[in-house]
């Protein structure tokens, strides 16, 4: 058994929805959860620089905070660096994509699946070869959606003007037909709502939050790396922006109150010599 916390990063709030799946699930696990406000949206970055994001972030989580287990609550960051982080840690590191691929593949009942991602995440290809990669006979239809996040981050997931953006761009995936919508960004879910509303009753909005938290519990079940301690885990929250924006958003779309913020730097020995802007 393993007392060490689980580390989890994602660009800003979208994670928050792995978190809470995880916090429910394993509540007795420590986590700590870096939010990257300061350099959010990753979606339209490129998706080298976003590796190198990941990589500044997973350092930090293992040097200092000893983390038993890496998850990448960002599709896009698990696009970028999934594979990489796995060669380069000896601890596990854990992405949303696949998850998320085989809940979605379960879902559909006339083999159409959507889905619904960052410009960074659906041209990286990641859904598409994990689809691939379980040689279930469906067809995808994949589809970016820039300006989603952003509403998200504002705190703007029900307005009249994230409505009118969503039924532009789910356009395609309604005419394709499809029947289950796998949610490919971790922000989205705060928009099932809306997203739903477009879509219509009969299609299945699939959210990669549960089944990662499930692939969590099975890996630390697996590799004895659960935490031996009893009692509430304990939940530690940084941000490289704005501490205080974080607290106050963060607990409002978490739905539990997450407690003072780590401000970080990132002018510091995690920075891979590099200046992002």
């Amino acid at each position: 058994m393993d007392d060490r916390p689980i580390g989890m990063f994602d660009s800003g709030f979208g994670g928050l929805t792995v978190a809470r799946a995880l916090f429910d699930l394993l509540p007795g696990e420590d986590v700590v959860y870096v939010g990257d406000t300061g350099r959010y949206p990753y979606g339209p970055r490129p998706l080298d620089q976003v590796r190198e994001f990941a990589r500044q972030i997973s350092a930090f989580l293992v040097a200092e905070h000893d983390v038993k287990m890496v998850v990448i609550a960002c599709n896009t960051a698990a696009a970028a660096a999934l594979e990489l982080l796995r060669f380069e840690y000896d601890v596990p590191v854990v992405g949303v994509i696949d998850p998320g691929v085989r809940a979605a593949v379960s879902a559909t009942r006339n083999r159409r699946v959507g889905v619904v991602g960052t410009v960074g995440t659906i041209s990286s290809g990641a859904y598409q070869r994990a689809v691939r990669a379980l040689r279930s006979p469906v067809e995808l239809t994949c589809c970016a959606c820039p300006g989603f996040v952003e509403f998200v981050e504002r705190g703007e997931t029900e307005s009249e003007q994230v409505h009118v953006l969503a039924e532009r761009l789910l356009t395609p995936l309604r005419a394709a037909g499809v029947d289950a919508l796998l949610l490919g960004c971790t922000h989205y879910p705060f928009l099932a709502r809306t997203i739903g509303d477009v879509m219509g009753r009969d299609v299945v909005l699939v959210s990669s939050a549960d089944e990662t938290a499930f692939e969590v519990r099975s890996i630390l079940t697996d590799t004895g790396l659960g935490r031996r301690s009893e009692g509430k885990g304990c939940h530690r929250f940084a941000s490289s922006g704005d501490a205080l924006w974080f607290k106050e958003l963060g607990s409002r779309l978490l739905g539990l109150d997450v407690g003072e913020v780590e401000r970080l730097e990132w002018d510091g020995p995690y920075n891979e010599e590099r200046q992002w802007p």
